[in-house]
């Protein structure tokens, strides 16, 4: 007779993360922003960090839970770890560390990109990151998680966009290093990499026609993602339900690396 799988008396729910205590870095505007409420809205208490305080003071005061906000530069190790012990200190601890803060800028090939955009380039998307990780993984408990924000363009580049690809790719193999390095300490570490999003950052692709047009006919579902789109993959790796996820990358992409 084949043996049957044991059935549990109940299963986490996707997405759930009331109670959850949960950083955001870069959430001044754009998906930071939209982070924090959603996660807001869903009962979880935001630590919410960018470079402007009075962007993060906006976005705390439309929230309808529970907030902090700090400011400052997410490349400066002591930052990082004051953040950490901020929640502790308020919350009494630290569930989900969403590393998100990132810039783009274009520039028209490898001999205008200015060396040092390529290293602040790098330093905001991947090292800010890996010590958004470190700081963390001090304060966690088991079942802590860490997420950050990847890209398409991390596997497929765009002209112009050499560092912000490098930085992208980086992440997804810092993710899956991490994860093998935190795993003993019950803490997961995942990438959610957006494909092109109506958001500030692909305002300038967006706003263009005939390059609007190549995205989204280089996208399966044939339209640019909707920021209510984006929001569950990271509520699900949040979640009690993902506990078994760690050094993966979901791509919420509409399709875009298919075609």
């Amino acid at each position: 007779m084949t043996a049957q799988i044991e059935i549990p008396e109940a299963f986490p729910v996707a997405g759930e993360v009331a109670g959850k205590r949960v950083v955001i870095t870069g959430a001044g505007r754009g998906l930071g922003a939209l982070l924090a409420h959603a996660f807001s809205a869903a009962g979880a208490a935001v630590l919410l960090v960018a470079r402007t305080e009075r962007d993060l003071k906006a976005v705390a005061g439309s929230l309808p839970g529970p907030s902090l906000v700090m400011s400052g530069d997410v490349t400066d190790e002591d930052l990082n770890e004051a953040v950490a012990d901020a929640a502790v200190g308020e919350w009494g601890g630290l569930d989900v560390w969403i590393a998100n803060a990132g810039i783009s800028p274009v520039v028209a090939g490898p001999r205008q990109t200015d060396v040092a955009l390529w290293r602040r380039v790098l330093d905001v998307n991947m090292t800010a990151a890996f010590l958004g990780a470190r700081a963390a993984a001090r304060v966690m408990l088991r079942g802590g998680r860490v997420i950050f924000t990847g890209s398409v363009l991390g596997e497929r580049p765009r002209k112009g966009l050499s560092a912000y690809s490098a930085s992208k790719a980086g992440l997804s193999a810092l993710a899956k290093g991490l994860a093998l390095d935190l795993a003993p300490a019950g803490i997961t570490v995942n990438v959610v990499a957006p494909g092109w999003f109506d958001s500030p950052l692909a305002a300038a692709w967006k706003q263009t026609p005939h390059l609007s047009e190549a995205i989204t006919g280089h996208t399966a579902l044939g339209r640019w993602g909707d920021p209510a789109d984006l929001a569950g993959a990271y509520q699900f790796l949040a979640s009690d339900a993902a506990a078994f996820v760690t050094g993966a990358v979901l791509t919420v992409d509409g399709g875009y690396l298919l075609v």
